[in-house]
């Protein structure tokens, strides 16, 4: 088994505990914005009309959905079969469980330094991404689910279909601060679809 995200530790095959989390700017109450949906930064429908190493920075960035699920600290039982993989409810220390997003995105990298951002050319190695990744599912050839904000244009109704279809880490998530090797096989989650 390995361990994919504990810092104290170092794996050779280790994955991102944090690859991409939504750029979108956040409003007095800590909620996404709603974002114009077509801007100079985000062409019109760019998620159906260009491959995704075509994306502009933005444009990949938009695509994050924030439910944080890719930092959550997780197991893989095979190197090879990346989507046998067990997920906990434990997550990056740079991670606020409370809202679901990273507390430090810009400079994640200077803090948990195997961080690695998602790019196109690493998703091939990444299936183990939840079901719900718009990042994954554009690259197995599927549409962004319909919750999803560049789908609906409305943060409130994202939200909204996000707890309704289980996806989001935000409440239900620890921080890995204090917790112990030990304790992390005890945190395994079932409500994360790979």
């Amino acid at each position: 088994m390995i361990n994919l995200a504990n810092p104290a530790t170092s794996y050779p095959d280790r994955k991102p505990s944090i690859p991409a989390q939504p750029s979108a700017p956040l409003d007095s109450s800590g909620s996404m914005m709603r974002p114009i949906a077509t801007t100079p930064e985000l062409r019109a429908q760019f998620w159906q009309r260009f491959a995704l190493d075509e994306l502009t920075t933005a444009e990949w960035e938009a695509l994050c959905d924030g439910c944080g699920a890719c930092c959550l600290i997780k197991f893989l039982e095979d190197d090879d079969a990346q989507t046998d993989v067990e997920y906990t409810d434990v997550a990056c220390r740079l991670l606020d469980c409370e809202s679901g997003y990273c507390s430090n995105y810009a400079d994640r990298q200077k803090y948990v330094p195997d961080c690695v951002s998602l790019t196109p050319d690493k998703l091939v190695d990444m299936m183990w991404l939840p079901s719900n990744c718009a990042y994954k599912r554009l690259y197995l050839g599927q549409d962004l689910p319909e919750w999803h904000l560049l789908i609906t244009g409305d943060a409130v109704a994202t939200q909204q279909g996000m707890r309704e279809a289980g996806v989001g880490v935000a409440g239900r998530c620890v921080s890995e601060v204090g917790i112990s090797e030990e304790e992390l096989e005890e945190r395994v989650v079932t409500w994360i679809e790979v």
